[in-house]
């Protein structure tokens, strides 16, 4: 069967047409550019508040609009007929991440405008943003074929969200506890590093295992998700 992108379309605008309907999901793209205000209005503004507001973003609308369009369908009942459809799991899992990647890239680039990031190296900071994208849309997809309603989708990403916006925090805890060590190898903080390296001047050939990690957490969320994904299938 080959790929199609008609099919892919007719998946983004069923979404589209569910979140704009849904105002307590919509509602939350709203927040991370507000904050970003805030904290442009304030100035002097230091990369690790930059990067709450930008991962706040990912886990909010990423992770979190992702897992509640995945979960409204198996509320409705409708994702077994898309399961069954003609549509490939790749183009249904691309019509049904599609939405979510356009408004994080969206609110993200929203956001630093209005909170003043000016990165020195744009194409650096691009290419890590879009990796990370990817990873919280894996994510978000896994939680959503977890979940039984919106309700429950909901509450299963607030740790997520709350690990991923203020983990970054762990980095001051690292010399006191050793044991955290293993999470500075969490995508959130490796996008952290990546920025204050470029803010340093250093270039692609010295950031490559960071966006290694990144890109590494990305394969891993999607390819558990398609794994579960299937699995749903013949359940």
């Amino acid at each position: 069967m080959t790929f199609s992108w008609k099919r892919i379309n007719a998946i983004f605008m069923k979404d589209y047409k569910d979140f704009s309907r849904n105002l307590a999901v919509s509602m939350v793209i709203f927040l991370p550019p507000i904050l970003a205000a805030f904290i442009g209005r304030m100035g002097a503004a230091s990369i690790e508040s930059y990067y709450m507001i930008i991962n706040m973003a990912f886990g909010m609308v990423a992770s979190y609009v992702q897992s509640c369009l995945i979960a409204e369908e198996k509320e409705k009942n409708t994702l077994r007929g898309l399961m069954l459809s003609p549509a490939t799991t790749t183009e249904i899992l691309t019509g049904k991440t599609l939405l979510s990647f356009v408004l994080t890239i969206v609110t993200i680039l929203l956001s630093i405008v209005l909170a003043g990031y000016n990165p020195a190296n744009i194409a650096i900071i691009a290419v890590a943003i879009i990796l990370s994208t990817f990873f919280y849309l894996g994510l978000g997809t896994l939680l959503g074929l977890y979940a039984k309603s919106v309700m429950e989708a909901s509450v299963l990403v607030l740790p997520v969200m709350i690990i991923f916006s203020f983990g970054t925090m762990i980095i001051a805890l690292v010399e006191q506890y050793p044991i955290l060590k293993a999470a500075t190898y969490l995508p959130n903080i490796q996008l952290l590093e990546i920025a204050a390296k470029v803010e340093a001047g250093i270039g692609f050939g010295d950031i490559w295992l960071h966006l290694a990690i990144i890109a590494a957490w990305a394969v891993a969320s999607f390819a558990t998700a398609v794994v579960i994904y299937r699995k749903r299938m013949v359940d």
